[in-house]
């Protein structure tokens, strides 16, 4: 028992950053789409049919029961719907704020995380933990280097309001921890669908997948980086909590940087670099300290 937690946290929080370094390949294709015309929601859009089919796909070949608990029927809804509102609401906040100032606005979810956790959760207040989550979001701030003139503040509203969802993703994600991957897979992405469609609608932003080709590259990395991004998102909320699993996607930043720099030749200087060292050293103390905690509960429990 006391191997397995602590092997489970430590897989849950591999799955997590590999999980980021997707997301951070996502964002930066995104704003490549962005540029070429292609909204947020409607990205959102396709990708979330994708992977749908994809799901589907995987349960008949596989034979996978679809089957949920009824008691985790309100949890997975609510994951489906945060998650819809999430993406949305990021994705869209680029259209208003530059990228670097959404981010960090977004990622002070972790923050929220951390605070909300002892009332979410079975999970006791943690000192060491909010210092952690200061430590990352002051590396993210560092990272990406905001320019905060003349911003809009429907950008700053969209961002904020990500981050919120983004909190109530990770903690409707982890009370459906028990359900089957692809049963939530696909009840989650059945509720996001109909989700975007309404926003597109609304929004008079839809377009027919042919549009997909103003941006074909970053279009398929954009929703290759999702799909691989969010399962292994659920996988790693399926094996540890959502404070250290939100912690650990402070790292995502720090990848789209990094991919900035490497193939869209975008300038790193010494104080993205001093803050990308930050996010690395808060994600290694955050593995410590799940290591530590995920030791100690069979004692506790004993």
């Amino acid at each position: 028992m006391h191997e397995r937690s602590a092997s489970s946290a430590q897989s849950g929080l591999a799955l997590a950053l590999v999980s980021a370094a997707a997301f951070g390949t996502n964002i930066v294709s995104a704003q490549l789409a962005g540029h070429a015309g292609l909204s947020g929601p409607l990205i959102v859009f396709y990708r979330v049919f994708l992977m749908l089919a994809l799901v589907v796909g995987a349960a008949l070949i596989w034979r996978a029961s679809l089957a949920v608990p009824r008691h985790r029927w309100s949890a997975l809804a609510l994951f489906g719907f945060s998650t819809a509102l999430t993406a949305c609401a990021y994705l869209s906040s680029v259209s208003f704020l530059p990228i670097t100032v959404a981010a960090v606005v977004f990622y002070t979810f972790p923050i929220l995380i951390v605070l909300a956790e002892p009332f979410f959760t079975p999970a006791r207040f943690s000192l060491d933990r909010v210092v952690i989550a200061l430590v990352a979001f002051l590396g993210v701030a560092m990272v990406v280097g905001p320019d905060w003139r003349g911003l809009d503040p429907r950008g700053l509203a969209l961002a904020l309001a990500a981050s919120v969802l983004a909190a109530v993703q990770f903690f409707s994600a982890a009370r459906c921890g028990d359900t089957g991957t692809i049963p939530k897979l696909f009840w989650s992405h059945l509720v996001i669908l109909p989700v975007t469609l309404a926003i597109l609608a609304l929004t008079g932003l839809f377009q027919p997948p042919s549009a997909l080709m103003l941006a074909p590259v970053a279009v398929v990395v954009t929703i290759g980086g999702y799909l691989i991004g969010f399962l292994l998102q659920v996988l790693a909320l399926a094996r540890v909590a959502p404070g250290p699993a939100a912690l650990a996607f402070c790292g995502e930043p720090v990848f789209a940087v990094a991919i900035a720099a490497v193939f869209l030749g975008e300038r790193v200087g010494s104080l993205q670099y001093a803050g990308g060292a930050l996010v690395v050293a808060a994600i290694i103390a955050n593995v410590i300290l799940e290591q530590k905690r995920a030791r100690r509960l069979p004692a506790v429990a004993a």
